[in-house]
Order: C-alpha cells, then sequence, then structure tokens
C-alpha cells in the first residue's frame, strides 16, 4: 500500500486544480477542469458557483480513482481558492445568483458612496477600499435585490467567498464557516481582533446572520459528506490561494516577498507583527493555526497574465493568452511601446479604479509582436512598482523575489522581472503552490509535521534568474513606464 496523501483543491480563476499529496511533499497526481467566465456587460465579470462546484467534483473524483487504484488512502482535504469572489446562496445550497468575481467593478458606485468612511475600513481591516472587495460586492447585491437582504437578515441567505461556498456543498450544508485570509480580503473583519466587525457590518449594511464563522487556516473545518468516496475525509485546511502560495514557497522569516503570477498577480511580504497603516498597501493575515497567526503586507494587481490574454484576444489569436506569450517572445523587446493594463482600474500601489487600460509611444514601425511584448512587460512593471512600495513600508531592499504561478513558465517574462527589479529572481519549479501550501497546512493539521521549520525542510526545486540589464536602461524603462501610468489615471490628464 502507499502512503497517505492529501487532496489539495485549488480553485482558480480560470480552472480548478486537484493534486494528491504525499508525507514528503511531493505530487502524486494531478487533475485540472477549465473553467468560463461571464462578462453580461462592460464591467462585469461573473461565474456560476455550480460551475464551480462541479469543477471541484470532477477533479476531486479523477483523484479518487487514482488513489483507489494505486491505494493511496486519502487523510484529508485542503482547499486553497480564488480570492474576493463573493458568492450568495440559500440555506438549502442553491445559488441565489452568479459569484461576482474578484475582478469584476460594478460596486465602484458602493465605493464612491463609502468614501468619507474608507479611511476608518482601511484602519480597521487594512484594505485601501476598492471594488475589489467582497463586502462592496455583497452590498451591490443588496442594494439591487432587496428582498436577498431581508433573507440574509432571517438566516434564510448565506454569504461567503468560493472556500465557504466550496466547505458548504462539501459538508451538506452543515457548516458554514471560512478562515482567517480569506475573512481579512472581505472588508469585514477587523485585523486586530481577526473577528467580523459590528461597524464594519454596519457601513456595509452586511447582516451578521449570514456570514460564515471566522476559523484558522489550519484546522479541521467538517468532514466531506457529498463526495461519496470521500465521505468522512476530513477538510483540514482552507487558505486564499495567494497565501497558499507564500506557505507552499517554504521560507517562513520575516522579510520573505513572493509573486504570484495568475490572471492577476499578487505580492506578499512576511512581517514579524501586523504593521502601521500604510496608504499603498494592504495589510492582511497570512495564515493562520490554533495560537499562531501570521501577518503580511500585500499588493494586488488586477491584469497581469490577463493582459495577455487580452492583447491575445484583440489580436485574434486562437488561443489568446499563450499565442500573445509566443509572439512576444519573436521581439528583443517592445520597441519603447508601453502598454498600462488598466481595463479594470489600477489596484497597488496606486488604488485607482478611474485607471484606464493605455497605449503610448505608438510608432509606425510597431508591430502586433511589440503589443504582445508590451504586455508581457507591463507584468513586470507593475510587480515592480509593488515591490518598490514594499520596501519603502519596510524601510528595507529585499535581497531576493520568489515567484510563483502559471506565468513563470515564460522565462522570457522572469528575466525580465529580474532586470528590472535590479535582483535576483528565484522561480519555483514545483508546479500548483497554492496547493502545495493548502496541504502543507493540512499536514499541520494532522500532525504530519509539527512546525513551520519541518515544513521548511521540505525538498525545493528553484531556478535562479540574474539581472542582466544595465541601471540606465532599468531607470529609463522605469521612468517611461511612470509616466504611461500617470497618463492612464484619468483624473491626471
Amino acid at each position: 500500500m502507499a502512503s497517505a496523501c492529501i487532496l489539495a483543491i485549488d480553485q482558480g480563476t480560470t480552472n480548478t486544480k486537484a493534486l494528491l499529496i504525499d508525507g514528503q511533499g511531493q505530487t502524486l497526481f494531478r487533475a485540472s477542469a477549465p473553467l468560463d467566465l461571464l462578462q453580461p456587460r462592460p464591467g462585469y465579470v461573473e461565474q456560476d458557483p455550480l460551475a464551480l462546484w462541479h469543477s471541484v467534483c470532477q477533479v476531486a473524483n479523477e483523484c479518487v480513482n487514482y488513489a483507489a487504484a494505486n491505494r493511496a488512502p486519502i487523510a484529508a482535504i485542503a482547499i486553497s481558492n480564488q480570492r474576493e469572489t463573493a458568492v450568495t446562496w440559500r440555506s438549502n445550497g442553491e445559488p441565489a445568483g452568479n459569484a461576482i468575481t474578484w475582478q469584476c467593478r460594478r460596486s465602484t458606485p458602493v465605493c464612491d458612496r463609502l468614501l468619507e468612511q474608507a479611511p476608518q475600513i482601511q484602519s480597521l481591516t487594512g484594505l485601501p477600499l476598492d471594488p475589489l472587495l467582497s463586502a462592496t460586492k455583497w452590498a451591490w447585491v443588496f442594494d439591487h435585490q432587496p428582498d436577498l437582504h431581508a433573507q440574509a437578515q432571517s438566516g434564510e441567505l448565506r454569504i461567503g467567498t468560493v472556500d465557504s461556498w466550496l466547505l458548504y456543498r462539501l459538508s451538506g450544508g452543515s457548516v458554514h464557516a471560512t478562515d482567517h485570509t480569506n475573512a481579512s480580503r472581505t472588508a469585514l473583519l477587523n485585523l486586530s481582533s481577526q473577528e467580523w466587525d459590528d461597524a464594519l457590518l454596519g457601513i456595509f449594511d452586511i447582516p451578521r446572520a449570514a456570514l460564515p464563522v471566522v476559523k484558522p487556516s489550519s484546522g479541521i473545518f467538517a468532514e466531506c459528506q457529498t463526495i461519496p468516496q470521500l465521505a468522512g475525509v476530513p477538510i483540514a485546511a482552507m487558505i486564499g490561494d495567494s497565501h497558499a502560495a507564500l506557505v507552499g514557497h517554504g521560507r517562513y522569516e520575516n522579510g520573505t516577498v513572493k509573486a504570484t503570477y495568475g490572471t492577476g498577480s499578487s505580492l506578499m511580504m512576511l512581517t514579524p507583527s501586523m504593521v502601521a497603516e500604510t496608504r499603498m498597501l494592504a495589510r492582511t493575515v497570512a495564515w493562520s493555526a490554533p495560537e499562531d497567526t501570521r501577518f503580511a503586507l500585500e499588493g494586488n494587481i488586477a491584469m497581469s497574465g490577463a493582459a495577455l490574454q487580452w492583447v491575445g484576444e484583440f489580436l485574434g489569436l486562437a488561443d489568446a493568452a499563450e499565442g500573445a506569450a509566443a509572439l512576444a517572445a519573436t521581439v528583443p523587446d517592445a520597441a519603447g511601446l508601453m502598454l498600462v493594463p488598466a481595463m479594470v482600474g489600477l489596484g497597488a500601489p496606486h488604488w485607482d479604479s478611474a485607471a484606464r487600460g493605455l497605449i503610448t509611444e505608438i510608432e509606425r514601425s510597431h508591430t502586433a509582436a511589440h503589443l504582445a511584448r508590451a504586455a508581457l512587460d507591463a507584468i513586470a512593471f507593475q510587480v515592480a512598482d509593488v515591490l518598490e512600495a514594499m520596501e519603502s513600508a519596510a524601510g528595507v531592499e529585499l535581497p531576493v523575489l520568489l515567484a510563483d504561478g502559471g506565468a513563470t513558465r515564460n522565462a522570457t517574462l522572469m528575466q525580465m522581472q529580474a532586470d528590472i527589479i535590479g535582483r535576483p529572481l528565484h522561480r519555483s519549479g514545483q508546479e500548483d503552490l497554492s496547493a502545495r501550501g493548502a496541504a502543507m497546512l493540512a499536514g499541520l493539521a494532522l500532525g504530519w509535521w509539527k512546525s513551520p521549520a519541518e515544513l521548511a525542510a521540505l525538498p525545493k526545486n528553484i531556478e535562479a534568474f540574474e539581472p542582466r540589464m544595465s541601471a540606465a536602461q532599468r531607470e529609463q524603462l522605469r521612468r517611461s513606464w511612470k509616466l504611461a501610468v500617470r497618463r492612464a489615471r484619468l483624473h491626471e490628464r
């Protein structure tokens, strides 16, 4: 018989993945299912909650079949998930509408209405007020469907992020809970008390009765009841995907910085405690276990891999994102072309929801390949902006950037990133780091590993990229980029 394993589910924006991970941290099997994004009108981005659930069932069953064939018992389930996406459902488990994804900007009017409360919101939650946040999306729902607000008050309606939606379905509706990391991204959690905050609930007019219970990321949430082959298996970890990737890197010293490159991107830096307020960055829970909570600084970028996707679609390429990446690799640089992918506004460190996408410095000699390369470069420029803000807030120069996520497979992007930040970048060679991080936390809950030090000792696979660009060229590119960003911000035109 093979050793026991953990079923790690990573429910993302464009696909759901599942891994079987053993006690040595090795991946035994991997399954994936694609997902659709729904865009009913400009600025609106949705997903079908049942499609999310069915994708989880599909990949989980593939893993179960592999585990059964190889006599590898599944000891626990771990969940990592796309964050801020807001789900609303009834107590019988039926959705009350489509999930409003983290990319959706429909709640901009809610943010405009609450602008005077923005300083208080950021002080309590660590988060700049932005349509990204889950609470703004639920407030929008209740503004437009008052009957749902009444149902939320009476306990007939449930609201939660994707982790709590999946937990509710997995547990057969018996447990409505979330973890500290996902809760910390809603704008309803008091970062100091780590509980839902009455003042915040009042600001957004969110009924407490509809919200999940908040628990540590590592710990037993419930037992699976609705997937027959997994009946009785504990759900032993839940954590937001970016936080999970930080765990998965296996470096836990204060000052560690990682960047996750996906549809959007997230940079996260571990801090020794909850830091003082900073306007440009979010403060958040990195992860939690019973009696132990780690904090972090974070900067979120809405359009990174999505920028390549947009260019590919704009150019009519068959496989939009991959096609644009391949096209970008055919030229050595963007020949001065700058693309600011602010199609849904700008996140950290600008937090400007009014900004819009912009292409500058266009010349007759520019080609489609230069546009694709400018989209690729824009990912590196945006990450560099957030890293610069982190260094300023922390008062240190960070020696290395840890990189993970699907887009890190692009060596051109990784080299450009090292060049534009002027320091080494370490690319994780371990795929699906978010799922791995969730599995590591589940292993802690099971007692497989006793401490973060044991997690840090698990094998790593890292490839280093050293900067090659001259300081003068780097500074010139950064100046051109910053000028383009200023132009993209509507109120600065």
